[in-house]
């Protein structure tokens, strides 16, 4: 598995599997169990998908050595401040029955995040979190919080896929050492990106599916992503992309269908601080 180093020599695996919007335990178990008989080695979830108890399952049933596996999850909005982490971290492991996290990243910029931060790095320096990071900031909150903290996010997890490719961010990431992942690198199916013209007449040239010329896209770019599926023939379609390379004519017209917007939600947006701040989940 092609791998890229994090900004504290952490070595993370390009492509992963995600499992957001997989809330039924049995199918998020089955589903995880199946990427890591793929191969997959990086499992991404959240504490606000509600399923690391699935996922911690299905690692323990995997039977893959811990040292092989690179595991993400995430804190939520609502238990975001110094305590209200450490606490949501112990549970987060305790669900996974795990010693120790690979990466463990902020959800969303809402919040008291730098205290979250604070506890983070904590846990990071203690060794129970190999990496830390964040997931939706803009380069203002993400810069903001590097100038006021000593640990420099590993990661910044955000909206990346052909219609909102995320150039700019990219540089800027770059610059600061911040590792890029994607997530909906599919864009949830959303401007008919499995039927659009450039992706299939490419996916055909190269005998491959519209979704693996995307994940080759991304990762020929240097971005993390996790796709995600429940179906297992899907789940190992996306896995083989290193059989292959796009062109730089590839690349260029996938380029060109860059719409240079969300095709979800604004961070920047007041409506959307409002309902991050109000959404509650059962944790």
């Amino acid at each position: 598995m092609q791998t890229v180093t994090l900004n504290n020599g952490v070595k993370m695996p390009i492509l992963g599997f995600g499992v957001y919007q997989i809330p039924d335990a049995d199918e998020c178990e089955h589903a995880v169990y199946e990427a890591l008989l793929a191969g997959y080695r990086l499992i991404d979830t959240a504490a606000g998908y509600l399923n690391e108890e699935a996922v911690g399952r299905a690692i323990k049933r995997s039977g893959v050595p811990r040292e092989e596996l690179f595991i993400t999850t995430k804190i939520w909005v609502q238990d975001a401040g110094y305590e209200s982490a450490k606490l949501a971290f112990a549970k987060s492991i305790e669900k996974l029955q795990l010693d120790y996290l690979d990466l463990y990243l902020i959800h969303q910029p809402f919040g008291d995040y730098y205290g979250t931060w604070r506890a983070m790095e904590e846990l990071y320096r203690e060794g129970t979190i190999k990496a830390i990071g964040v997931s939706n900031f803009m380069p203002d909150r993400l810069m903001d919080l590097i100038v006021h903290n000593e640990i420099v996010p590993a990661v910044n997890q955000i909206e990346t896929h052909p219609f909102h490719q995320q150039t700019e961010s990219a540089a800027f990431l770059k610059e600061q050492g911040v590792q890029h992942q994607s997530w909906a690198p599919f864009a949830e199916g959303r401007n008919n990106m499995f039927s659009n013209e450039v992706l299939t007449s490419i996916a055909e040239r190269h005998n491959k599916s519209v979704a693996q010329v995307v994940l080759r896209w991304l990762v020929q770019r240097g971005i993390v992503v996790i796709p995600k599926s429940v179906r297992k023939e899907r789940i190992v379609e996306n896995f083989e992309i290193f059989d292959f390379a796009l062109s730089a004519d590839d690349m260029e017209h996938i380029s060109a269908l860059d719409t240079r917007e969300s095709l979800f939600l604004s961070y920047r947006d007041p409506a959307v601080a409002k309902m991050m701040g109000n959404w509650r989940v059962e944790l």
